[in-house]
């Protein structure tokens, strides 16, 4: 039968290094919190009700971070080190037959399959434990992993505690473990704070467990880039330009074109269709979904939005929390927020913003105009400079453009307001009333023309 695994995920600390007001684990890599990463990465290996977050400085945010994960929580009220995060688990874990995996809340770069392998040497090995180490060039800072002539691990010395000839061992301590649950909480009463800090270490648990009789081996991964922590911004960048370079690698090899990808940022949840082109410096955020056969112009931002097939966002466009149907076509220049719907076949163009409101299948708004709290029709021709005037000041009101109207070239709509089907109204109008179905409104003044009213206006100004 599979031994069950249990997860603890370590993310309590301060993160001082980081020099913010926000906790570590709450800034973001590849457009998610570095928590959520590790979270997904958990629970690929266990069900939500057997990943325990050990969450301590700002609780409150780091639980509504994984908010609709399942995840279980668990405060650490003073922070005293690793071995002390582990050990507020105790009480709620102990009874939890199987292995016990210990991650770290600001790696985000370590696979799920790099943990199932740590998982399994585990269970071949009939160890109490099994630590994830790595090589490096420069060690400086980790913890060394000293091994014994059968190549189990005896200890792990700190670096600051390490002598001349164990800072020159480059094997290095991840702090990533899988555990015999029975054997761990068996011992860890057994950690002390016995150093300059006076905090309880989990690394002590090797030297521990060793001492009554138990081996703890170790799983060398050659790529070390998987267990890189995050303590400063600038390891911050670096982990985000990886996880962004593993996002572009991974749409290009699914059929997706990436002009320049180094120039692109897309986030980790983002899904792009087959045949989509992607041009230069566009940013693709958060839970976007593009469909098959789009282009995404040059510098363009869409941003928790969905995109049907054969759509097109041309350069230096914007599209936020909105929904675009087949074939529709925004931009350049253009804006689209706050639940904006674009109809099939429907054009945006330069300088117009969408602001919640739908637009209808084939309709139109080619050049400078703002579209508030509107509901167009399908087949609408909204000319150059109409206004949809929404705020009285107070409140919101609506503005109905029925299929096939048209809207004549610098009108204002005053909401709440509704153009009948089919109907015209004249540039330049002012629309304070519902306009009927085939209709054609004028809002403006009658032209008056005053015959050599320039020639008087100068020759009065004439010396």
């Amino acid at each position: 039968m599979e031994t069950p695994i249990t997860v603890v995920i370590l993310a309590a600390g301060l993160g001082t290094r980081m020099r913010s007001k926000r906790a570590k684990v709450l800034h973001q890599a590849g457009g998610m919190p570095l928590i959520e990463h590790v979270a997904a990465t958990a629970l690929a290996l266990a069900p939500p009700d057997r990943v325990f977050v050990v969450v301590g400085n700002q609780a409150e945010q780091v639980e509504t971070a994984l908010d609709g994960r399942g995840v279980q929580f668990i405060r650490q009220a003073e922070q005293r080190g690793t071995g002390h995060a582990v050990m507020v688990c105790r009480e709620r874990l102990e009874n939890i037959p199987g292995f016990l995996v210990v991650l770290y809340g600001d790696c985000p770069l370590l696979s799920a399959e790099t943990l199932r392998q740590l998982i399994d040497l585990e269970q071949r090995s009939g160890a109490a434990a099994t630590v994830i180490t790595t090589m490096l060039e420069d060690p400086t800072g980790y913890g060394r992993v000293l091994r014994d002539e059968n190549g189990c691990i005896r200890a792990i010395v700190e670096h600051k505690a390490a002598s001349p000839e164990e800072l020159a061992v480059r094997e290095i301590n991840s702090g990533i473990y899988c555990f015999r649950s029975e054997l761990l909480w068996k011992h860890i009463g057994e950690i002390g704070t016995n150093n300059p800090a006076g905090e309880y270490y989990l690394t002590d648990i090797v030297e521990i467990l060793r001492r009554n009789g138990h081996a703890v081996r170790p799983f060398l991964l050659s790529d070390p880039v998987e267990v890189l922590g995050i303590n400063t911004r600038a390891e911050l960048a670096a982990v985000d330009r990886i996880l962004r370079e593993r996002k572009t690698r991974e749409l290009m090899l699914a059929g997706v074109t990436i002009e320049k990808p180094e120039t692109v940022t897309i986030d980790a949840q983002v899904q792009i269709g087959m045949d989509t082109v992607i041009e230069p410096f566009a940013r693709i955020l958060g839970a976007t979904v593009i469909g098959e056969d789009c282009r995404i112009g040059a510098c363009s931002i869409v941003r928790d939005s969905r995109l049907a097939d054969r759509c097109e966002v041309a350069p230096f466009t914007f599209v936020d929390s909105s929904e675009l149907e087949t074939g529709a076509r925004v931009g350049p220049y253009a804006r689209l927020r706050m639940g904006a719907h674009i109809g099939a076949g429907a054009q945006i163009g330069n300088f117009v913003e969408v602001k919640k409101s739908r637009v209808g299948a084939k309709s139109k708004s080619q050049h400078l105009a703002y579209l508030g709290d509107a509901v167009i029709g399908e087949g609408v021709n909204v000319g150059a400079g109409t206004i949809t005037c929404n705020y009285d000041g107070a409140a919101k009101h609506p503005t109905a453009i029925r299929d096939g109207a048209f809207i004549g070239s610098n009108s204002t709509l005053v909401a709440p307001v509704t153009i009948g089907e089919g109907s015209y109204v004249g540039a330049g109008s002012v629309i304070t009333e519902d306009v009927p179905a085939e209709a054609l409104a004028l809002g403006r003044a009658r032209q008056v023309i005053k015959e050599h009213w320039a020639r008087k206006r100068k020759a009065v100004k004439t010396p």
